[in-house]
Formats: C-alpha cells, structure tokens, sequence
C-alpha cells in the first residue's frame, strides 16, 4: 500500500498546513472557479455520498454536502490536522460532513461506500499515485464516479510561473525537479494521469483542460491588491521555499521584483492571473 512520504505529512502539518490556514479565504477564493468546476463534473446529486480527498480546509466539502444534502454524506480528509480543524470549525453543525486526519492512500476506508471520489487539487502529492488510487477504488460503489481537478503544467500558471520568472538573476536558479516526483505539478502530463488511472483499475476516463481567470491578492485599492499577491507569494508556494534562507537584501530584491510582475496583469481589487488545470472524471468498473 502506498502512501505519502513523512517529508510530506509532516511539513502539511507544519509550515505548509499553518500557511494555508493563515490564508485560507484568499486561497479559497483564488481556487473556487477550479473547485466549482470539478463539482459540475462529479454531478453530485441528494442522497449520494463523496469522499473529499486532500479536503484542505473544506470549502469542497461544504459544497458537496449542500447538493447531495440531508440523506446524503461526505467524508473529507487531509493530511494536515491544522486544516482538518479549520475545515470542522467552518462546517455547520447540521451539514452532513464528516472530515478526519487520514492518508487516503492507505487509510481504512468502508468498502463499497462512495458514490463519488472527489478532489480539488488533493491527489497530486502520493509518493506512488496508481495503487494510492486502486486503494481508493476500493471505497467506491460499483459504477461510482471520480471527478477531480489538479494543476497542468507550471509554465500554463501564473501563480508560480510570474514569480518565479522575476527571480531570474536575484537568486540562483532552483534544481528542475523531477517532473513526476509527488507535488503540485505531478499530474501535468495528461498521458501520464490516464496510465495511473488506468493502473488502478478505472475506466471511462476523460481528461479536459480548464482554464480561467483567478484573483491572486486582494485589498481595497490596486496597490494593496499587488501588495497582498506579493505577500501570499512570499508566504505560501514554491518561491517561498526558494527565499527561505535568503538573506535580506535578496528578500527585497525579489520582493520588488515579483511585484512589478504582477502589477503588469489587470484587475482592481485583486491581481488576476491565469490558471490551467485538467478537469479529471472516470468510473469504477459495474
């Protein structure tokens, strides 16, 4: 049984998981148009059940509880006890969720029980992602459904590729990583999603692009709004990584650099970008 590496859970339960929470209704907004997409394609209906995997902070979760309503049930789980707990705090106390600190890829799942296997960007950070998946498979109904979005490739998304292209000459280039090793961008090769998802065992899969606007930053005036981009992208995502051990000057520096990247994009109140997903949908076998 696979699962997903210590480094991992253990940073999603650390500065990753504390950076998120601290972020929460910025990031939320930023992903909402990916997360409403993903929902249409799973096509939830009352009464179905859905497990929410990589639930984060539950904005998902609460969705899909809404549509499939009192006679139904969704099941979110994440890694991060931190985004667990903001996820609880956010849900009604009658919504029918459930969310719990699990590994999906190896947790004890009822078998059988989903109508739905959900994601809103979870799925791209399993160490050995087809038999994650075929375990996940297993807590499927017979002709269940799998919708999920994850990231195309990091040039197509502005929220890395903007600042990460200012960086150019303030700080040492990154090591290119391997394009498959678990992480946001793991799942940018369409070929390689159908092989995993073909490996697990499902079939009916259907891989789409998706592309829309997304509002990075926000603040009650255009220079707040770049500001508070700059902000997000120092705190949370690879070029906060990259700056970590960054002295100062090098910290300014590519603080004034990110920021003139974005003031070149439009919007008023926050800073709008471009973002590139696959919309990912396939069925367990009847």
């Amino acid at each position: 049984m696979t699962e997903q590496s210590g480094a991992q859970v253990e940073d999603w339960n650390d500065q990753s998981g504390e950076r998120w929470v601290a972020h929460q209704v910025r990031l939320d907004a930023m992903l909402a148009m990916f997360g409403q997409t993903a929902i249409e394609a799973a096509a939830p209906v009352t009464g179905e059940r859905v497990l929410d995997v990589g639930c984060g902070a539950g904005a998902s979760s609460r969705a899909l509880a809404t549509l499939v309503g009192p006679r139904g049930q969704v099941l979110g789980v994440d890694i991060s006890e931190s985004l667990i707990g903001r996820a609880r705090a956010l849900a009604a106390q009658d919504m029918p969720v459930v969310f719990a600190v699990a590994d999906a890829s190896k947790a004890e799942l009822p078998e059988g029980a989903f109508d739905i296997l959900f994601s809103r960007f979870g799925v791209m950070f399993f160490d050995d992602p087809a038999p994650a998946f075929s375990h996940m498979r297993g807590a499927l109904r017979p002709g269940g459904r799998v919708a999920f979005v994850c990231w195309r490739s990091i040039a197509e998304n502005d929220w890395v590729r903007l600042p990460m292209g200012a960086m150019k000459g303030i700080i040492q280039p990154m090591t290119p990583r391997d394009p498959e090793a678990p992480g946001p961008f793991s799942f940018g090769d369409r070929g390689r999603v159908a092989r995993i998802l073909l490996a697990a065992g499902f079939t009916d899969i259907a891989i789409e692009p998706f592309d829309t606007s997304v509002p990075f930053g926000k603040g009650p005036t255009r220079d707040a709004a770049i500001d508070d981009a700059v902000e997000m992208t120092l705190e949370v995502g690879p070029l906060s990584r990259a700056l970590a051990d960054q002295p100062d000057d090098i910290r300014a520096r590519a603080s004034a650099a990110v920021r003139a990247a974005f003031a070149d994009r439009p919007g008023e109140r926050s800073v709008m970008i471009n973002g590139a997903a696959w919309i990912v949908t396939a069925r367990n076998p009847v």
